[in-house]
């Protein structure tokens, strides 16, 4: 007898739809994705996409969202045990830049910060993105600040500002295949700047 095949659930088929739509906008762009470059990359037919998001763009919104949990909701649950404040300075810089140039996260970034300007919504997700990013490193620029690991010369807001700048600059030059620029050229360039403004060597 055949195996029986468990049907999905509704929240599960979303899940694969967000994921398939992360794909369609990394290979055909965030202003040309269609419906059906969804539908073949989840390998369903443009009704069945509909059932689940009934509008593209409400799926397009998702899509984006889910790619920028990586760059605060992760790294905050990855350094949340840390409690020395080098350590989690050094690995949030880290996890903050792509894997390399085909990073499907950092391209689906790309692809929102571009659109941005022409889609308020794109916008509101990556102004509220940036604020996040920045107070999650003021928040470890204070504590080391506080048991007086770092000597600050800036105040913390402005040093987290440029941090997450640097992050944003570099990653770009990382997808855009800069030759002197990968991943680990990009976060000591980052350190180094952190270095200067922490007042620490930041060896860990």
């Amino acid at each position: 007898m055949a195996p029986v095949t468990q049907r999905k659930s509704r929240s599960d088929r979303r899940i694969d739809l967000i994921e398939a739509a992360r794909r369609a906008i990394v290979r055909h762009g965030i202003d040309r994705v269609q419906l059906a470059h969804v539908a073949e990359e989840a390998g369903l037919t443009s009704g069945a996409v509909l059932y689940h998001y009934p509008e593209l763009s409400e799926l397009l919104i998702d899509a984006q969202q889910a790619g920028l949990e990586r760059f605060y909701e992760q790294r905050v649950r990855r350094i949340a045990d840390l409690t020395d404040p080098v350590e989690k300075l050094v690995t949030t810089i880290r996890a903050g830049l792509p894997t390399g140039p085909e990073d499907p996260d950092v391209r689906l970034l790309n692809e929102c910060g571009g659109a941005a300007g022409r889609n308020r919504m794109y916008g509101l997700m990556l102004t509220a993105l940036y604020d996040r990013q920045v107070a999650m490193y003021q928040s470890i620029l204070d504590t080391g600040a506080a048991l007086g690991v770092f000597t600050l010369t800036a105040e913390p807001i402005a040093v987290a500002r440029n941090l997450v700048a640097l992050e944003d600059a570099y990653g770009y030059r990382i997808t855009a295949r800069h030759p002197a620029i990968g991943p680990a050229e990009a976060a000591e360039l980052i350190m180094s700047y952190a270095r200067t403004a922490t007042g620490c060597e930041l060896i860990h």
